[in-house]
């Protein structure tokens, strides 16, 4: 079992040491199901790209904007969002951690 309050602030801080401003953690891999927990410092980002066939974005501090075209949506703590079958990035607004859920196929 995985502490979320711990990897939170571990991977927070190591995003505040890279220079990209970012840290990501696999903590979760069972057949298509992939969880991580991201961290970003704020202005950091994660570029546009594709979505998997399902996905959810769950913000455990700080906020964050998903960005898809002219439908960006904002994201704060304790928010879960699902993220749509568009190309899309993550914006952090500010210092953020969130666990990003995917389903990366079907069995």
């Amino acid at each position: 079992m995985d502490d979320m309050t711990a990897l939170a602030a571990e991977h927070l801080a190591l995003a505040r040491k890279d220079p990209h401003g970012r840290s990501a953690y696999l903590f979760l891999h069972d057949g298509p199901l992939r969880q991580s927990v991201i961290a970003l410092t704020e202005g950091s980002s994660l570029e546009e790209h594709n979505t998997p066939p399902a996905a959810s974005l769950h913000v455990l501090q700080g906020s964050v904007r998903l960005t898809e075209g002219t439908a960006d949506q904002d994201v704060a703590a304790g928010q879960i969002q699902r993220i749509p079958h568009l190309r899309h990035g993550v914006l952090a607004l500010e210092d953020s951690v969130f666990i990003l859920t995917a389903v990366t196929g079907t069995e």
